[in-house]
């Protein structure tokens, strides 16, 4: 029989610990892979030191991390898009509240995937570059297209141009690389800001526009040269970003919606041990200033705002036209590109901690990704 070993985080706020876990079973709608690339995002540490609020409802024992490449070893009943071997790349669900199970979890040697959130792989695309995709795409995804956020068009291979625009702040991240691509695919320009060694890269995504996020310009400057077009609306990513989105929407014409996907402080230096309490609380304060401040700007600036939960895809139509209905013919005919960039910093499950801590110091228009 086949054994499977996990990274697991054994209790709230302890040190994660390799182990066995259970050999998954595909159930109805799932398919079980083999895993052979992970790769590694700031929520998956987060669990870790701020889980008290950010995932309170997660049982423990918990395997978590999202993103995955392997190869499917076991389709569940009702699985119809795919068979023992292939090749594919899927948003492991295992931390959202309506999944909540070890077994998807993307920390292990053998995870369970929801068929609706796997997308198959050409054959040119390595496990290393798949892994990148899946929660920078899922979030994005998220923020575009879902009904209660920017209601964009659905992404497709023959879009129409709608003549609409978007703002897409941290074009260079993994969201906003993703957000670029998916909002070209649905017909819409893109104004992106991001650090000026990363612009070309972003051209070739297909952002018509790109400024300097540290200049002490770029609100007035971006304002200027939105004048006159109907907006989309913008996803705010990033230290900071809100703010600058709001006063630019602000003053634009269109849909006066940000989306954000990220919280107005950072919970990095919130430590899982000693200590945790006392940087724990005083973030939590600065998080509820942070929010009531960008709330009452917001209301001044005819703006509204929305944290994006990069998983709620899974639960209405917007996985399905991601990973079922877009992704896969957009990456067999290289119309879609993984990005950012996949940076391979070890192998096997004890090389994660230290692939989240590098992520923690900082990374630049690459995905840290360890293989198996």
């Amino acid at each position: 029989m086949t054994d499977n070993t996990a990274l697991w985080i054994l209790s709230k706020r302890s040190p994660f610990a390799i182990g066995p876990a259970p050999m998954p079973e595909a159930q109805a709608h799932e398919v079980v892979i083999r895993t052979r690339s992970i790769a590694v995002n700031p929520f998956d540490r987060l669990i870790q030191t701020a889980g008290d609020i950010m995932t309170p409802f997660l049982t423990y024992p918990a395997i978590v991390g999202t993103d995955v490449a392997g190869e499917v070893i076991a389709v569940g009943a009702d699985v119809t898009r795919f068979k023992i071997g292939d090749r594919v790349l899927g948003f492991a669900a295992g931390t959202d509240k309506t999944r909540n199970r070890a077994s998807e979890g993307a920390f292990q040697a053998y995870v369970v995937l929801l068929d609706h959130m796997t997308s198959p792989m050409p054959e040119a695309l390595s496990f290393e570059d798949a892994a990148v995709l899946p929660l920078g795409l899922s979030t994005a995804a998220s923020a575009l297209f879902q009904r209660d956020y920017l209601a964009l068009n659905a992404p497709s291979l023959e879009a129409a141009p709608t003549g609409k625009t978007l703002l897409v702040w941290g074009g260079s991240t993994s969201v906003g690389m993703n957000a670029i691509q998916l909002a070209v695919a649905a017909g819409y320009d893109v104004v992106a800001t991001a650090s000026p060694r990363n612009f070309d890269l972003l051209k070739r995504l297909g952002a018509t526009e790109i400024f300097d996020y540290r200049s002490l310009s770029i609100v007035a400057d971006m304002i200027a040269a939105l004048r006159g077009r109907q907006m989309a609306g913008a996803i705010a990513i990033g230290a900071g970003s809100a703010r600058p989105c709001i006063d630019i929407l602000g003053q634009c014409e269109g849909n006066r919606f940000v989306a954000m996907a990220t919280p107005p402080v950072s919970f990095d230096e919130v430590p899982a041990g000693r200590g945790h309490w006392r940087k724990l609380v005083p973030t939590i304060a600065g998080m509820m200033v942070g929010t009531t401040s960008l709330a009452l700007r917001a209301r001044r600036n005819k703006v509204t705002t929305k944290m994006i939960w990069g998983s709620t895809l899974i639960a209405n139509e917007v996985g399905p036209m991601i990973f079922d209905a877009f992704l896969p013919a957009a990456l067999a005919e290289g119309r879609y590109v993984t990005a950012p960039k996949a940076e391979v910093v070890g192998h096997g499950l004890d090389a994660i901690p230290a692939a989240l801590e590098q992520q923690r110091r900082g990374v630049s228009a690459t995905k840290l990704v360890v293989t198996l």
